[in-house]
């Protein structure tokens, strides 16, 4: 009996083996190293090596893709702009932190933060991991990712969006829902629309980190293509209560000093202010939608976007703003 037992148990052993040798194992040897920078414990961000547009140069990395990592598993919140990106996340988090991916997030519906989601499809297909978003997020994907995703193979280039398609999120994620990964619990918030319909953000009170997505930049216009100036400010309001010391959005940013905001958030809403005041005062000298262009903030003439962008947001704040005008009255 003890030798079929022994006999048993090394076939199960065999068994087991043989299965856990069929899945997928990245080549580590030759694997290319992801830059990961730690935020806190546990949550680390992989950060664009220049402040930018999406080019060639930079094959579409232009916002931070961050992970928080615990016990063999990963969650990745903004995997990146395209399926290389995506799997240079899925191998490094394999080889540097012995982890694979169980959830990836989606913030908002912006072609650099979600295309990589086709990097995790595999995985996704034998249910080993969701893909979470707002309910916004998801059906602006349907409407606007495969035009997204031509546009972003003519900026930065095909080779660089090679394999890439879209997998859209597999879960809607409830307000007041909590993601855990080992000792970090992320609360949903509720979703904000101000820099697209259905910007969610997430809340790890005990390390004090908000994943802010598209809300929160830095030396790098905002985009007001689908969000609201005043929406926009009231998000950065919320999330300044929280008084984090990390904010991840379109950027990294955080403060020593817990009387103070990560800088970040200071200078969006700074942006936003002018904004907002600048295109009332020019209602209350009479100009109209069509002088827009003469509203500039030089202040910021040096972030990137700036001469893609200000017109434009220009343009949305004045269409959003006027009827607000109208109802106060000039000069009020």
């Amino acid at each position: 009996m003890n030798g079929l037992c022994r006999a048993l148990g090394a076939g199960l052993l065999a068994l087991l083996m043989g299965c856990a040798s069929t899945a997928p194992r990245p080549d580590c040897s030759a694997a290319h190293a992801v830059p990961w920078q730690a935020v806190v414990p546990g949550l680390w961000v992989w950060q664009p090596d220049v402040v930018g547009e999406v080019s060639a140069a930079n094959a579409g990395h232009v916002v931070p893709t961050s992970v928080v990592v615990s016990g063999g598993e990963a969650l990745v919140i903004d995997p990146g702009p395209s399926h290389r990106h995506g799997l240079r996340v899925r191998d490094s988090l394999a080889c540097r932190f012995g982890a694979q991916v169980r959830w990836v997030v989606n913030t908002h519906a912006h072609a650099e933060n979600v295309l990589a989601n086709s990097a995790f499809a595999d995985r996704l297909a034998a249910g080993q991991l969701e893909i979470l978003s707002s309910d916004g997020t998801r059906s602006a994907m349907q409407q606007r990712c495969a035009a997204c995703l031509a546009s972003l193979g003519e900026r930065a280039g095909q080779g660089a969006m090679a394999g890439t398609g879209i997998v859209l999120p597999s879960r809607v994620l409830k307000t007041g829902e909590l993601l855990r990964v080992g000792p970090h619990t992320l609360r949903v918030l509720p979703p904000a629309p101000g820099h697209t319909e259905s910007d969610l953000v997430l809340w790890d009170e005990a390390s004090r980190v908000v994943w802010a997505g598209g809300l929160v930049v830095d030396q790098r216009l905002p985009e007001l293509a689908q969000g609201g100036v005043d929406a926009w400010l009231s998000a950065l309001d919320r999330i300044a209560a929280l008084r984090p010391r990390h904010v991840i959005g379109n950027t990294v940013s955080s403060t020593l000093d817990d009387r103070a905001l990560p800088p970040a958030v200071v200078v969006t809403r700074a942006y936003l202010a002018e904004l907002r005041a600048r295109v009332l005062a020019a209602m209350d000298e009479g100009r109209h939608a069509g002088e827009s262009a003469l509203i500039t903030m030089p202040a910021y003439a040096r972030w990137a976007g700036y001469a893609q962008r200000q017109g434009f947001n220009v343009q949305r704040a004045w269409r959003e703003l006027e009827p607000v005008w109208m109802e106060r009255g000039p000069g009020q």
